[in-house]
This record gives structure tokens, C-alpha cells and sequence, in this order.
């Protein structure tokens, strides 16, 4: 992915994920944030093209933990700005910021450097997180999607991570679907709008990696 793709990733994001709380920041927030999927060294992002246009597209984090301290490090001040702004124009999602993430957030970015870390359990290494994937709805059903995440997970397979994880909404999601390429469910997790996600993981430490069909 470059630069000149993300008019058409935000745009399929918005379609997709409109629900999302990145999404209702505006679009240009959304392209600021995902642009840093494209310098973050921990990070990944890639295109599908189909006649030389896009048609789909993936981001994850091969470290996620380091992905957050380059995007707070590189573009935390403009997305804390943009992020400001937007609120500002909508007062009802900030009232709604402040009631549902304020907290979390601030949790994620003053970490309590007392806390006693508890091993995993499962294989020890790095989960790499699969955070959006998207193939637009006219080129479906031609194993891109497929082929989005295999790369994705050859990638993180050789940083060395133990498994690559993600959430699919449980009503209507693709739970189905990845459970057929071999993703095993983990349980349910509901948003701070009480909906409810299921989180999968994919095993890397035998060296597989998910079907392409």
C-alpha cells in the first residue's frame, strides 16, 4: 500500500466499519491514522489490485505494542489534534469519548509500569494483530481476501511472532469463514456499544498458514 491508496482504503473502511469510533473521528482522521500503517516498521499494509485498480486492502500489526509507541512517537501530536477537532464538531461523540474511552485509552498510553506481567499461555512470542481486512463487494469470491491475510501471516510468520490474532463481529461477522482456513476461536468480547465481537487466533509455531481459496 502507498499514499495514494488510501482515498480508496478509507473509503471502504467507512462503508464497512461506519460504526467503528476511528471511522465516526471523519475521514481525514482516518486517513492520518492509517497512514501510519505505512511507515511503522511493526506494522503492515497492503493493496490488492484487480486491472490495475484497487479492490482490497489489509492492515495489521507484526508487533503491535511497538506499532503503538511509533504512531505515539511519529504522529501522536497531529492525531491527537485532528482527533480534538473532529470532537469539537461533534459534541455528542465527545460526551460519548469521554463516558466510553477516555479511560481505556488513557490506560494504553500511561501504562502502570508497576503492573507484575503474567506468561501467556500457548506458545511464547509475539501475537500479531490482523486489524482490518477488505475486498470490495464486486471482486469477492476470487480468493483475495484469502490471499491478503496468507501474506499477512507468512509476514508474521517470519518476524517470528507465535500466533496472529483478530475479532469478527459474532452476528453476521466471518467467523465461518476463518474458522474453515484453520483460525480457532478464542471467545467473545462486546465494544463499549455493547456489540458483540469474536476473537480468533491462528497458530504460527507449526508453520502453517491459512488456506488459499
Amino acid at each position: 500500500m502507498d499514499p495514494d491508496d488510501l482515498p480508496f482504503v478509507v473509503a471502504e473502511h467507512l462503508r464497512h466499519f461506519p460504526d467503528g469510533f476511528f471511522a465516526r473521528l471523519g475521514p481525514k482522521f482516518l486517513a492520518a491514522y492509517n497512514r501510519t500503517y505505512l511507515t511503522g516498521p511493526d506494522a503492515r499494509a497492503y493493496i490488492a489490485e484487480m486491472g490495475g485498480q484497487p479492490v482490497g486492502f489489509l492492515i495489521g500489526g507484526i508487533d503491535p505494542a511497538a506499532h503503538r509507541r511509533h504512531v505515539l512517537r511519529e504522529s501522536g501530536r497531529s492525531l491527537l489534534l485532528r482527533a480534538l477537532g473532529s470532537l469539537c464538531l461533534r459534541p455528542r461523540l465527545a460526551l460519548y469519548f469521554v463516558r466510553t474511552r477516555l479511560v481505556r485509552y488513557g490506560r494504553k498510553l500511561i501504562p502502570n509500569r508497576t503492573a507484575v506481567q503474567v506468561p501467556a499461555a500457548g506458545p511464547v512470542g509475539i501475537t500479531a494483530v490482523l486489524d482490518y481486512v477488505v475486498v470490495a463487494e464486486h471482486a469477492r469470491c476470487r480468493g483475495i481476501g484469502a490471499r491478503l491475510i496468507a501474506r499477512f501471516v507468512k509476514d508474521a510468520t517470519d518476524a517470528g511472532c507465535a500466533r496472529v490474532t483478530l475479532v469478527t463481529a459474532a452476528e453476521g461477522g466471518a467467523g465461518p469463514y476463518y474458522e474453515r482456513h484453520g483460525w480457532l476461536p478464542q471467545g467473545e468480547i462486546r465494544t463499549p456499544e455493547g456489540r458483540r465481537l469474536l476473537t480468533y487466533d491462528f497458530a504460527l509455531h507449526q508453520g502453517l498458514t491459512p488456506e488459499r481459496h
